[in-house]
């Protein structure tokens, strides 16, 4: 039920007002795999659903001729449809007659009630040649759509489909979805919520670092153990025999983008430039044609909250760039792909080696970089216009620089961020100080002086008071990306 569902204030606001309206309502609920997605709507609603199916799966039927499973989704969907009701022996002849049944139970309610339908990983039942967008399309127009006191709620993680075919639909379901959830990962917030409601108890710096290795998807912090440690429960999660998260991976792009098998190779790419590539320097590296279903892809893979755009600092705005941010496949490809191991005890073992310090650095700069409001905030400028990325430059004056997160304000302020995960104070010593007057002077340069650079420290514990540490003008803990 409702009290059930941590954080969803926006979208249980939004669902909220969907059940006020007197007329009927389309709604496409979507995101990355594991978001919760069905949770949402399975805790909202209970089990006063009219109609609720969900869709095969393909992926055990991919070896199937097509014909196959679209008779398989037919078979299920008259399951369902005599599960709430509607009784025929015959079989459903085509994706017409599945929702001319459809219509057939909802006409068996009476006129004033409350109806609500739920059809879960819609895009699924589109298999090749069975018409049902066209089906679809007909039974809404046609039909439900003038039914009052009706709400139809689309679900599914294959993103391309969903903003293709409902959020952004050029045909015959132009403009009739109603309202949007795009369901996001947790923050840091509501993380710690999670976890709390669950009796797992973790302070700031391990609730950091698990974000770091699964982010804010609740199934993967579902696989999280009471009584274990965070390094115990790591362990089991990726590097036991038989994990739970052993095959994520692929599942995650296999659910989302059934039709490319670039998409992996786009997310592997972006992964080795932490500090942004190119749209045109993804499709060199991977040899695809930089036209509209590459930049379809690209789209995606943003709406599923897996990698972020950015316009670099001083450059043209028609120079794109990506960085990935989703923490569960850096962590992956950092540790699963790239160092693999039969060491069931990997992250037991070498959680507090130097070698993890590569990663560690990058992945709480993705969590910074995924909490951009909370830093502002703690700034002081969330009010402010502001353009957030990372940045590289290259210069003989200040023999280049690089910087973890640099904020471009309207006010003519620039705060040129550095992250640092540690586990006591951060302290400043002689070379770390000429880097950071280099990197100064790299936003000075570039800028004519017409910015006033402000160097920025995101830190766990801050900052250890010496004689360099006069340089840093601001600081942000990591307790500040706590705040909701």
């Amino acid at each position: 039920m409702k009290q059930d569902i941590i954080a969803r204030k926006n979208e249980i606001a939004i669902l909220d007002s969907l059940m006020e309206e007197e007329f009927a309502q389309f709604i496409a609920v979507y995101g990355r795999r594991r978001v919760g997605k069905t949770f949402l709507i399975r805790e909202y609603f209970g089990d006063k659903f009219t109609f609720f199916h969900t869709a095969v799966s393909p992926r055990e039927l991919k070896d199937r001729q097509p014909e196959y499973l679209y008779r398989i989704q037919l078979d299920e969907f008259a399951k369902t449809l005599k599960l709430y009701g509607y009784q025929s022996e015959e079989p459903i002849k085509d994706w017409f007659d599945a929702f001319d049944r459809l219509w057939a139970l909802i006409q068996s309610h009476p006129q004033k009630e409350r109806l609500v339908l739920f059809i879960d990983e819609m895009p699924w039942l589109d298999t090749p040649r069975a018409g049902f967008m066209s089906a679809l399309e007909h039974f809404w127009n046609r039909y439900a759509s003038g039914r009052h006191g009706l709400l139809l709620i689309a679900a599914g993680s294959a993103t391309t489909w969903m903003l293709d075919n409902l959020v952004n639909n050029n045909g015959g379901l132009y403009n009739r979805t109603n309202r949007d959830i795009h369901l996001h990962p947790f923050n840091l917030s509501e993380t710690k919520a999670y976890f709390s409601k669950r009796g797992i108890t973790m302070d700031a710096y391990d609730l950091v670092q698990a974000y770091m290795i699964v982010g804010g998807i609740p199934y993967y912090m579902s696989c999280f153990q009471k009584g274990l440690s965070l390094a115990q429960n790591i362990d089991a999660m990726f590097f036991s025999r038989g994990n739970k998260l052993e095959k994520e991976y692929e599942r995650l792009f296999e659910s989302m983008f059934t039709d490319n098998p670039k998409i992996k190779q786009i997310v592997e790419c972006i992964a080795k430039h932490p500090y942004g590539i190119t749209r045109k320097e993804i499709g060199q590296a991977i040899g695809a044609k930089d036209g509209g279903t590459f930049g379809k892809l690209l789209l995606s893979l943003e709406e599923c909250d897996l990698i972020t755009s950015f316009y670099n600092f001083g450059e043209s705005k028609r120079n794109k760039y990506f960085k990935l941010t989703d923490p569960f496949c850096l962590f992956y490809l950092s540790f699963v792909i790239k160092h693999p191991t039969n060491n069931r005890t990997y992250w037991q073992d070498n959680q507090n080696l130097p070698k993890l310090a590569p990663w560690r650095g990058q992945a709480f700069e993705n969590v910074c970089f995924i909490h951009q409001g909370q830093i502002k905030q703690a700034l002081g400028i969330q009010g402010v216009h502001t353009e957030i990325f990372p940045w590289r430059y290259s210069s003989p004056e200040t023999r280049g620089a690089q910087i973890d997160m640099l904020i471009d304000r309207a006010d003519r302020v620039v705060n040129v961020c550095e992250m640092k995960f540690t586990q006591g104070q951060f302290s400043i010593d002689k070379d770390y100080d000429e880097k950071i007057r280099n990197k100064i002077a790299a936003v000075t340069e570039l800028t004519g002086g017409k910015r006033n650079p402000q160097m920025t420290l995101v830190t766990t514990y801050g900052l250890k008071n010496n004689m360099y540490s006069g340089r840093i003008q601001k600081v942000v803990l990591m307790d500040d990306l706590f705040v909701n």
